[in-house]
């Protein structure tokens, strides 16, 4: 019989695997005291509800409905019932969700063909664990602070398994960058960049929120770092974070910017744009340059989700500077990401990481709060109008009672 443990008037939980004979607890032996009687003892199709518990009947999340690179066209706001933790899973209750530029690839169903909606949105969350399973009290328990990488994040409550959840010393959005923005940043410059002090590195979109942490990432390296952004603004925070030479490309020819400050070309590439951009990226390596290649960010709202690329003369320009173009997608380097995480978490405990959050505190509508606030969180990363991580904060319904 699976074990669940929940909250009870907002303190520590209890477990309970069922009621022994003549009403007894099966753990202690003792008589419950008055309380709501026991509908399901395998809490297959509910929870139990302690008097006051802080985990309502219902919950919304986002679902999609139709594969599309339409957010809004994709994705739906429904209201369905608290999904139940398994043995080693979690429930968390969650507080913020990132926004990706790769979440129109998912709604549009280009990462596993083989998945057909209706299916849950969302990368990644953090918040408090507000459920569990008996397997999972062995390292969690009620109240704690997670976070975690996988699908069904743009939801009020997530079941998340107790072995894919990270410790988090509180539920700020800072630490949700870390996810797979900084994650992404941190393996690919790590496994595909070969950084070597005094090389130049290119990161293109540095003010986004995967760029701002390859920035970083290469300056603690000891290369010199250029930054592609699209204001003022944005050049002003990237040399803030130890980036040498902002572009604002909006302001400055990027093409003649390169070839006349760095007439040898630039070791490495941290590109996510994508195009004439990655064109660009291609004709700017040096000798031995890699080019890594992230994203393409500026093809996924198209209906193949590749921006035309001019790659006819590719090999030949590889070959006459023994280049190389490296593709890196996150999922595939998993046996990395517990090294990069702790690392990342070590350099914000020092204060040597700058994890830049975008709220949309400075969006037309205001702060992007609520899980219908995604929808326009997603406009607004793809306007380009964010600095840094795109973050939701996700209020659920209020409870009475609940001290959570």
């Amino acid at each position: 019989m699976s074990t669940l443990l929940l909250v009870r008037n907002g303190r520590r939980a209890v477990s309970l695997t069922g009621v022994g004979r003549r009403g007894t607890d099966a753990l202690s032996g003792v008589h419950p005291v008055a309380r709501r009687s026991i509908i399901d003892l395998s809490y297959a199709a509910h929870f139990m509800d302690f008097q006051g518990s802080s985990i309502p009947s219902s919950m919304k999340k986002l679902v999609v409905n139709k594969l599309s690179p339409n957010f809004r066209e994709a994705v739906s706001t429904q209201t369905v019932a608290i999904p139940t933790p398994g043995d080693a899973e979690l429930l968390v209750r969650n507080r913020f969700a990132g926004v990706n530029a790769s979440d129109i690839n998912y709604t549009a169903g280009r990462y596993d063909p083989s998945v057909k909606p209706p299916f849950d949105a969302g990368f990644e969350g953090i918040g408090e664990v507000v459920g569990l399973g008996l397997s999972a009290s062995s390292s969690y328990t009620v109240g704690d602070t997670v976070a975690y990488f996988g699908s069904g994040a743009f939801a009020e409550y997530t079941v998340v398994p107790a072995k894919e959840s990270v410790p988090v010393p509180a539920v700020k959005p800072e630490f949700l960058t870390l996810l797979v923005s900084g994650a992404t940043a941190y393996i690919a410059l790590k496994r595909l960049g070969d950084l070597t002090k005094g090389e130049t590195v290119l990161v293109t979109a540095a003010a986004g929120g995967t760029g701002q942490f390859a920035v970083q990432f290469a300056k603690q390296a000891g290369c010199h770092v250029i930054g592609t952004c699209s204001t003022n603004e944005k050049a002003g925070f990237l040399k803030s974070i130890g980036c040498d030479r902002p572009i604002n490309y909006t302001q400055e020819d990027l093409a003649k910017t390169l070839r006349k400050e760095y007439p040898q070309g630039v070791d490495v590439v941290y590109e996510s744009v994508g195009g004439s951009v990655l064109e660009l990226a291609v004709n700017s390596l040096a000798t031995k340059g890699r080019l890594i290649v992230i994203g393409f960010i500026s093809g996924y709202q198209t209906a193949s989700g590749i921006p035309h690329f001019k790659g006819g003369t590719l090999p030949v320009k590889l070959l006459q500077k023994s280049a190389s173009i490296r593709g890196f997608f996150l999922p595939h380097f998993l046996s990395d990401y517990k090294e990069a995480l702790g690392s990342m978490m070590k350099m914000i405990a020092k204060g040597k990481l700058v994890c830049e959050v975008d709220c949309g505190d400075m969006s037309e509508e205001g702060r992007f709060v609520g899980l219908e606030s995604v929808f326009r969180a997603v406009d607004y990363m793809y306007a380009g109008k964010n600095l840094g991580k795109v973050v939701v904060e996700v209020v659920p319904p209020p409870v009475s009672n609940s001290k959570l």
